[in-house]
């Protein structure tokens, strides 16, 4: 089985290409990204970079050479696993708007043209409509996504595209996984650049006891590691299961239990309005990449119900939320980074 996978190199693909590495029916994989483990293509030493063909593509170049080089990467690719996104440069829509839906378009055209038979897209919990309380949300929930939010907007977008894609392509088997926050210890570093920017400067965190934590009233955090989301991308692989899938760990956290994770010396609550203001005020300044729309996502998005993955797929999560936030903490504090471009530490 050859399998191509868009977004290889970053936080899950980097977990994909671990959980797929070792897999008998396995036969080649294909990391395409942006930022390749070696800026001529080739692989990387480091395991399990080392174990992908790589072709370096910028899905928001629309030129006949940039899709030449998409249709040949996937020409012959028995699975293509749709993984890459781009949250930056946050101040330019239409930049995020050419890759995430556009280049998303052009890996579905690449992807029939090559002749695949399976395509599995990360899609994400921000799809769903805002729930008013915080009961799980099953793959029924409605599809309206969280008005305001670029993520959300964009996301559904590309679902559209998807719902396009299999009215036209009957043949091919589409899955899409939609998840929450993903998080793992080797992406510590450009999660703390994509989340927090030069808000909390990672000494703070090597302190004994890191600051206090400012939190939003009302909001909740869950996420997936993402070793755990991996093995779901596998056995969806495996199996060639068709559908939508949420995977998410149970566990849901409000502010008292993030600051426990994440070592506080206390918690501060602050009402959506003031920290919406101060937000917008920062990503002005370009002091963080986190538009404010984020706050709205974070404070609509509904608990996953992952019951069905749990059922189909037999997915278990092996790692609790607080855990894993635990660890990726104490990795931003360390500088932490994979050897990968869009994960290898850098000075903050």
């Amino acid at each position: 089985m050859r399998i191509a996978i868009t977004g290889a190199s970053g936080n899950v693909g980097t977990a994909v290409l671990r959980a797929l590495v070792e897999e008998p029916v396995v036969t080649s994989l294909v990391g395409i990204a942006s930022r390749v483990p070696r800026t001529d293509g080739s692989s990387t030493v480091a395991f399990p970079h080392d174990r992908a063909d790589w072709v370096r593509i910028d899905l928001g170049d629309d030129s006949a050479e940039s899709r030449d080089r998409l249709h040949a990467a996937l020409n012959h690719a028995d699975v293509v696993v749709h993984l890459a996104w781009a949250t930056a440069p946050s101040h330019d829509a239409d930049r995020l708007d050419a890759v995430n839906v556009d280049g998303t378009r052009r890996v579905l055209d690449a992807a029939a043209a090559g002749g695949a038979q399976h395509v599995v897209v990360a899609s994400s919990a921000g799809v769903y409509a805002p729930a008013p309380d915080p009961l799980p949300r099953d793959e029924q929930w409605a599809r309206t996504g969280i008005p305001g939010s670029l993520h959300s907007i964009q996301k559904l977008a590309v679902e559209r595209e998807l719902d396009r894609f299999e009215r036209s392509h009957a043949g091919i088997t589409v899955t899409r996984v939609r998840t929450p926050l993903v998080l793992h210890p080797d992406a510590a570093t450009e999660l703390g650049h994509g989340y927090l920017g030069r808000l909390l400067p990672p000494r703070l965190l090597r302190r004994d006891r890191p600051p206090v934590l400012p939190w939003v009233h009302g909001m909740r955090l869950q996420a997936v590691h993402a070793d755990d989301l991996a093995t779901a991308y596998r056995s969806i692989v495996q199996g060639r299961y068709p559908g939508v899938f949420n995977v998410a760990a149970p566990q849901v956290l409000d502010g008292q239990a993030v600051a426990a994770a994440t070592g506080a010396s206390s918690l501060r609550e602050v009402s959506p309005g003031v920290a919406r203001g101060a937000l917008a005020v920062a990503w002005r300044a370009h002091a963080t990449p986190l538009s404010p729309d984020w706050l709205d996502l974070a404070l609509g998005i509904p608990v996953l119900d992952a019951g069905h993955a749990a059922t189909v797929l037999r997915w278990a999560p092996r790692h609790a939320t607080a855990d894993t936030l635990r660890e990726v903490t104490a990795a931003v504090g360390r500088g932490r980074g994979f050897p990968s471009p869009p994960l290898v530490g850098r000075k903050f």
